[in-house]
């Protein structure tokens, strides 16, 4: 399988660019990558062309990859409504409402994220999955459908992106590795730390630190880049540099400019291939 799964160690830290700048790279080398994300928890989707609804993230990952969105890359999207309720839209169709009287029936849902995966994985030479908020998440880990749930289910490698912008940045990268269920966390095999301002050289210690007491290596530091992408939820960035009349290709020409930034700071994109498996 040549997957890998982007995760973060909160919500806001930066996996939905990531995995976006990754199906960049995909691309520009070559190959026919896809994006896959099977739980979003968002307000702000995207309508497919057959009239489906995804989350904002996943089209936005789509184009990256020079494809146009379907349903099968956010097989599961669910729509707060007030209250503790939420719509659980399968495929981009609602199902059902969801509350805690009247949970989620896991399995099914779980399996047809399963079979989009499957069809997916089947249209291109590599999935870039991103998981949703964060792993560690103790309260909805037995429940989880995109993090612990498609590690277990498809076995995905994970990497793990840690926002330094907010502090601790070491502390939220062992915590989250110390927190997941032992039997996915040899899937974390790398880690990326985001929007860096400054030198990175002082981070060494620290990066050498987490290598030694997790096993993860150290795939690169990100500079802090002030460029706007589509927001997704209350966590995005909306501020940042969008120029030109066409939306779609100025979110792309962003992404080029970032992929750029974090390959001249040192981001190990060959690594990133060896964890993916291209």
């Amino acid at each position: 399988m040549k997957a890998v799964l982007f995760l973060g160690t909160a919500s806001g830290a930066g996996k939905t660019t990531m995995a976006a700048l990754y199906c960049r790279r995909l691309l520009r080398a070559g190959g026919r990558p896809a994006p896959f994300k099977a739980s979003n928890l968002s307000l702000n989707s995207y309508v497919t062309a057959d009239g489906r609804e995804i989350g904002m993230g996943q089209a936005f990952q789509a184009w990256a990859c020079g494809r146009e969105p379907t349903a099968d890359m956010n097989p599961v999207l669910l729509k707060p409504t007030g209250n503790g309720t939420m719509q659980l839209m399968l495929r981009g169709e609602p199902l059902c409402d969801i509350s805690p009287a009247h949970p989620m029936d896991r399995d099914r849902v779980l399996a047809a994220v399963g079979e989009s995966f499957d069809r997916v994985q089947a249209s291109c030479t590599a999935m870039v999955c991103e998981g949703s908020g964060s792993p560690a998440e103790l309260n909805l880990q037995d429940t989880d459908l995109a993090n612990v749930g498609l590690m277990r289910l498809r076995q995905v490698p994970a990497v793990l992106v840690a926002d330094i912008e907010r502090g601790g940045v070491f502390a939220a990268l062992y915590g989250t590795w110390l927190l997941m269920p032992a039997d996915v966390r040899p899937l974390l095999k790398g880690f990326i730390i985001n929007r860096f301002r400054g030198d990175a050289a002082i981070l060494k210690d620290g990066i050498e630190k987490i290598r030694m007491l997790t096993g993860m290596v150290c795939l690169g530091v990100v500079p802090y880049a002030a460029l706007r992408f589509p927001a997704e939820d209350s966590l995005s960035d909306t501020a940042g540099k969008l120029s030109g009349s066409d939306t779609r290709q100025a979110f792309l020409e962003n992404l080029d400019a970032l992929l750029d930034a974090a390959a001249a700071s040192g981001l190990d994109l060959a690594a990133l291939d060896r964890i993916a498996g291209v």
